[in-house]
């Protein structure tokens, strides 16, 4: 059985579902775009082509393996986007939660069913219908949880509002003991340098007390100053819009100290470097194209 342990974004890495590019199919149609981004590149004929996404999914598995991470991947559903494993499911503490994703990608949860398959039946839950969350919007903090949202009233307007109050609530339920904080996040299905998707669009942890943040991915500046307050301004590497855009805040820990990164974020790699890290520079820059990055393809089950 697999043994989850996961309580913040940067202890080492264990075990990590990672998802997969293979026989992603056709570029999507206008109409079957899912983000503004996506949008943006199917229009303009820039939209990632499969043999250089699974290149650069390859480039992150190999810094797996370089650490001794065990990697799961999902089975093959054949002409269908599964990188983005994130969406699908996270894990809590030791419970496994399975995201109440759009309906059309309920198949993603069976192509891991086999990694679900070695967890305990009873550390397994999957919230009641009206409960929307996904991974990207949630990120643990050892004693907290921080929850992206959106609680504007056009919420079922918005294909990007992706968690909403129902899915804070029942995180809050399920875990009693823990600080939940939730964050009303900037939404646009037009313009992608003004839609903070998830949580991790637009905030992240490294290491044990720092962070990555964009303070206009936040609608409220009271949700960024919690934020601010709790990590200490000289902590929190401020990103710019451009910067979100190309998803400086969705890197990836593997510990600590070691930080997954996309080749390109020079002004942020540099200050991770300054501060101790070690880079892990890989091209992810096609899959961003997608407006999804490093964490968004991960699922980690097991940490120190």
């Amino acid at each position: 059985m697999l043994q989850l342990h996961v309580k913040n974004e940067t202890s080492r890495l264990k075990a990590v579902i990672l998802g997969t590019a293979v026989s992603n199919g056709p570029t999507p149609s206008i109409e079957e775009a899912y983000d503004p981004k996506s949008l943006e590149h199917i229009k303009a004929g820039t939209y990632p082509v499969e043999k250089d996404m699974i290149d650069e999914m390859e480039a992150f598995n190999e810094v797996f393996k370089k650490y001794n991470v065990t990697v799961y991947r999902p089975q093959t559903i054949e002409n269908y986007n599964q990188i983005f494993s994130r969406d699908i499911g996270f894990v809590i503490d030791d419970i496994f939660i399975k995201a109440n994703i759009l309906p059309d990608r309920e198949r993603e949860l069976d192509a891991i069913q086999y990694v679900i398959d070695q967890i305990d039946p009873a550390k397994v839950v999957r919230p009641p219908e009206e409960v929307h969350i996904e991974g990207g919007d949630v990120m643990l903090h050892n004693d907290h949880i921080f929850i992206g949202t959106y609680k504007g009233s056009d919420y079922k307007d918005f294909i990007t509002a992706r968690t909403n109050m129902a899915g804070v609530n029942y995180i809050k339920e399920l875990f009693p003991h823990k600080i939940v904080k939730e964050f009303d996040l900037v939404k646009s299905k037009i313009e992608p340098r003004d839609n903070a998707l998830h949580l991790d669009c637009c905030f992240q942890p490294v290491g044990e007390n720092k962070g990555i943040i964009y303070k206009s991915g936040f609608r409220e500046e009271a949700d960024y100053m919690y934020l601010v307050n709790l990590f200490g301004r000289e902590n929190l590497f401020h990103i710019e819009r451009e910067e979100m855009y190309h998803m400086n805040s969705n890197v990836f820990s593997i510990d600590k100290n070691v930080v997954v990164s996309e080749r390109n974020f020079t002004r942020l790699n540099n200050w991770l470097r300054d501060n101790g890290f070690t880079v892990e520079e890989i091209p992810y820059a096609e899959i961003s194209k997608q407006e999804g990055l490093l964490r968004c393809s991960t699922l980690p089950l097991i940490r120190e």
